[in-house]
This record gives C-alpha cells, structure tokens and sequence, in this order.
C-alpha cells in the first residue's frame, strides 16, 4: 500500500486486476515459505511515457524452496490501459509446471484474460498429481473464448484464455485462477527432486516457454515505445521472461 495519501496502482487499476492481485499474494502467503527475490532496484517501480500518457510498471518478486521467482507485475498507461503479469518460475530441480497469467483491461472492460499451468517435461504432459485435480474441475462454458498465439503450444489443455463479457464472468475465472494456485501450491511442495537427466529436459523446457512469451509482439511494441528497444529487450529477457541457469 502507499503511505502517501495519493491511491496506490493497484486501487486505480480495474477490479479484477486489483482482486486478482490481491488473491494471488494471499494465496502464495497462506501455502507458501516466501523470501524475497531482488530485483535490480532500478526495475522495481518504474515509470515512463507512451504516446503522452504516463506509464507505471510495479514489480513484486518472492521465492521459496520450491520456485526460483514469482513475478507479480501491475502496470498502467494513463487511464487508457491496465496489466497484470504473473508468472511462477520453478527450480529446475523439480518437474513444476509454470503457472502464468495475464489480464489485459482498457477503459472499464477487460479484452483478454488468460491463466495456465504450462508443462516443461519431455512429454508435455502436467504431472499426474496435477492432472488428478485438475480433471475433475468442471469446465466453465465462457461466452467468448480467444484463440491462443501462434507460438501457444507451450499452454496446456486446462488453460482459460477469454473476453469475460460480464462481472459473473470475471467472478469464475477469479475463482478457477485461485483454484489454479491451490493445487499448484500443494503439488509443488510435494513434488520430489529429479534426475540429472529430468533436470535437462526441465531447463530446456522452462527455456522454450521463456522463449516462447519473448515472442509477445504487442508486450515488446509498448516497452519499446515507452522506453526504446534496448531497455525492453534486457526487461523482457531479466524480469519477464529470464531464462533458468
């Protein structure tokens, strides 16, 4: 929260960015041993101009035993465009998949929600105990669905990628996303180390999704634009998107 009287990013931002946010922190809190993770101080809150309006990007980054960085990333170009980024990055000890989520919102309605836990083993299959509680969530019949990227073949069959079309909407996938983080939480701190062999193919898993996301035309255009090319290219590939050791 800001000890300033003026209202933090998150309060200005729309509902559902702010709920999510807010649910996002409180779960890794109540199921997960949190410490921080330093960014470069430089790239914690920062501000710049995108075509004269004011652009914030607000970082904050956890790790635990089990996941090298969590990413949760608020931004706001004037009162035109809000973001929310989050990506959980496992150690490459252990077969996790990534979780990630983003939600794209513009002049009081949200365009584009989309929330995954993406496999990085060989066979690009989540593990089992995900699967087992995944599977039975009932599947929500949103009224309008998006199609993924061309680069979306790193997603797995449970992702959500919608335009909710009403605040009932938003509610579900609200829900499904905190379901989405409870069974992360509880799989990942069950989850036993791997092989050196598993640990490979995890690395060159967890890097193609890396990858993969850096692909993010219109992400790459805005920091461009607000900042220039080499300062997006080094965010995009240290904040966003850094690729395991």
């Amino acid at each position: 929260m800001s000890s300033s009287s003026t209202p933090s990013l998150r309060e200005q931002q729309h509902p559902l960015i702010r709920k999510l946010a807010d649910k996002i922190e409180e779960v890794w809190h109540k199921y997960l041993d949190l410490s921080p993770y330093n960014l470069p101080a430089e790239l914690g809150y920062v501000e710049g101009r995108l075509e004269g309006e004011k652009l914030v990007i607000e970082n904050r980054c956890y790790q635990t035993p089990n996941f090298r960085k969590m990413h949760l990333e608020l931004a706001r170009v004037g009162s035109t465009l809000d973001i929310l980024h989050c990506v959980m990055f496992p150690r490459t000890d252990y077969d996790i998949p990534m979780f990630g989520c983003d939600l794209v919102g513009g002049r009081g309605q949200i365009s584009a929600a989309i929330a995954d836990l993406s496999p990085v083993n060989l066979e690009r299959k989540l593990p089992d105990g995900y699967n087992s509680h995944l599977s039975p969530l009932s599947k929500i019949n949103f009224a309008q669905p998006r199609e993924l990227p061309e680069w979306g073949n790193i997603f797995s069959e449970f992702c959500l990628f919608i335009r909710p079309s009403s605040e009932e909407e938003e509610n579900l996938f609200l829900g499904r996303v905190e379901k989405f983080l409870e069974i992360h939480c509880h799989q990942a701190k069950a989850s036993h180390l791997v092989t050196p062999e598993q640990k490979a193919v995890i690395i060159a898993g967890q890097k193609n999704y890396c990858t993969k996301q850096q692909q993010n035309d219109k992400t790459r255009r805005v920091l461009e634009k607000a900042f220039g090319t080499d300062w997006a290219e080094n965010y995009m590939t240290t904040v966003l998107f850094d690729l395991p050791e």
